[in-house]
């Protein structure tokens, strides 16, 4: 199973994903937490450049082809691997926000955008993906917070540097896509405590798991 977390800066996806993974190891499932950009040893270099108030002056096609390559090199050097190997694969971020950031953040065309996402994944897409929906003062708050907490540089903020104006359109672009996608997308308000937030969660893993189960069972019945 592939299952991504998506949503605005300080939505709390980081921590819900590491939730998920203590809950599926206790049910004794291999698991692989990763994220984007940054989650293969070339993303790592892409992710210091994406990030970085260095890059402030980078333009929104260059932002848009680093992020690409990011994500080309996580499918096939982590993420197909993975999954091919039967482990769980969890990941913070993937082929959403690229039409949430680029696509309406950046006011970017979604065709061209959904186009290119086809051709970087190479047909791995999200089993479930949940959506932690969040006001975008509220999140920039959290993230700032989390930022000083956890001692990360300021030259590190370029998302949050960006006005609001931005982070509101990415929200609503986040939600337009979950009407499209309702039978991947799961909305969860991620302004209730972390613990609501993640029985929600494991509930629908659960579930999911629960209902994959039974169809491979019935299909190896029907194979006997």
């Amino acid at each position: 199973m592939f299952i991504t977390f998506e949503g605005i800066e300080g939505c709390g996806k980081s921590t819900q994903a590491e939730l998920l993974r203590k809950h599926l190891v206790q049910q004794g499932h291999a698991v692989l937490v990763t994220l984007e950009p940054g989650g293969s040893r070339l993303g790592a270099e892409l992710r210091r450049m994406l990030l970085s108030l260095d890059s402030i002056d980078l333009t929104r096609e260059a932002e848009l082809f680093l992020y690409l390559a990011d994500r080309a090199q996580h499918v096939q050097k982590v993420i197909r691997p993975a999954l091919q190997s039967g482990r769980i694969v969890i990941s913070d971020r993937f082929t959403h926000s690229t039409l949430a950031y680029q696509g309406y953040g950046r006011e970017m065309g979604l065709d061209i955008l959904q186009q290119m996402n086809s051709v970087d994944v190479n047909g791995i897409l999200p089993d479930l993906t949940f959506l932690l929906d969040l006001s975008p003062e509220t999140g920039l708050r959290r993230a700032l917070s989390r930022n000083m907490e956890k001692n990360i540089p300021s030259s590190e903020g370029r998302f949050e540097a960006e006005a609001l104006d931005f982070h509101t359109r990415v929200r609503q672009g986040y939600l337009e896509l979950a009407t499209l996608e309702q039978d991947r997308i799961v909305v969860l308000d991620a302004g209730a405590d972390p613990e609501t937030v993640f029985e929600e969660i494991r509930k629908k893993v659960d579930q999911a798991m629960k209902v994959d189960k039974n169809v491979l069972t019935s299909q190896s019945t029907k194979v006997k």
